[in-house]
């Protein structure tokens, strides 16, 4: 057990992560940040973010992020390697767990742990991770447009992206693995009132074919087992995320997929002095921004209770 008592403890990088701790830092909280088993979150495997403000060429997700932790360090805070494994937020000061071995103790706790997004599991789909395959065609699909691409998925997710790069796109496949899609009927008619937009029925992916880039996907029927060539330069997986928050079940109210309840307009928890920011409590927007404008408002939120604390006990 450390000794050491943490004002603000940041558990997970990424936008939220860092963009925490560089307000804390600057409201002299002596922030300690963890960053988690993916140091820098999602957009370290996107090659291309050109829809954030500020960097009108555009820039490299991972060289982003290391810009974000630059800034933050600038300003004091502590960074360091290492994954919570544990939390116990029914005793105060809240305790952590790191790797499984050492624990901390914190009066306040930012969590911004993200949210993974879920594959299909093909070894093609990972080796041309950001080479064509994309988890999000917000954030990718200016780069396909007027081209054909693929949407993999059923729900609303897969639904909602299938429309949005209709509008970009050339034409967009949509994969759906049985013969209706989950997705509610106003999106299912989307969908299906869009002519650029084509369903697959009953289809799952074989193999995404290129070496270097996405060249077309390769899909089985699962009723008659032909196989067949989609041709293709963009390749979205739609079939949903899982928020990083397996370890505050129990102690934190989530909803019915995982994802931590907030109160509106706020970062609060149902517990005082711990806060949610970034995607592992947002399962709308899951934008690199919005996460950075979450982050921000924990570290204020954070910042007004340790104070409001402090003139309580004073």
């Amino acid at each position: 057990m450390s000794n050491d008592l943490i004002e603000v403890l940041i558990l997970g990088s990424g936008p939220a992560g860092y963009t925490a701790a560089i307000y804390a830092a600057r409201a002299g909280l002596n922030p300690v940040l963890y960053q988690g088993n993916q140091p820098g979150g999602q957009l370290t495997i996107t090659n291309d973010v050109e829809n954030y403000p500020g960097y009108p060429d555009g820039i490299n997700g991972p060289q982003m992020m290391v810009d974000f932790q630059k800034q933050a360090e600038r300003f004091g805070a502590d960074i360091r390697n290492g994954l919570a494994t544990a939390v116990n937020f029914k005793s105060y000061p809240f305790e952590v767990t790191i790797d499984e071995e050492k624990t901390i103790k914190a009066k306040s706790v930012i969590i911004s742990t993200g949210a993974s997004a879920k594959w299909l599991g093909l070894e093609s789909e990972q080796r041309l991770n950001g080479k064509g395959v994309s988890a999000c065609a917000v954030c990718d699909g200016f780069f396909f447009r007027g081209q054909e691409v693929v949407v993999v998925g059923g729900g609303d997710t897969a639904a909602e992206e299938a429309t949005y790069l209709s509008k970009l796109c050339k034409k967009v496949h949509v994969i759906v693995r049985r013969d209706e899609m989950r997705a509610s009927v106003i999106m299912q008619k989307r969908v299906m009132n869009t002519q650029n937009i084509e369903v697959h029925w009953n289809t799952e992916t074989v193999e995404i074919l290129g070496e270097k880039e996405v060249e077309g996907v390769r899909v089985v029927n699962n009723i008659t087992r032909e196989e067949s060539v989609i041709p293709a330069t963009g390749f979205f997986v739609a079939i949903g995320h899982k928020p990083n928050t397996d370890i505050f079940k129990g102690f934190l109210d989530l909803d019915e997929n995982g994802y931590i309840k907030t109160v509106a307009g706020s970062t609060y928890t149902n517990i005082e002095g711990v806060f949610a920011a970034g995607d592992a409590q947002d399962h709308v927007y899951r934008q690199a921004v919005t996460a950075a404008g979450t982050g921000c408002m924990a570290a204020l939120d954070a910042e007004r209770w340790l104070a409001a604390r402090e003139e309580v006990l004073s």
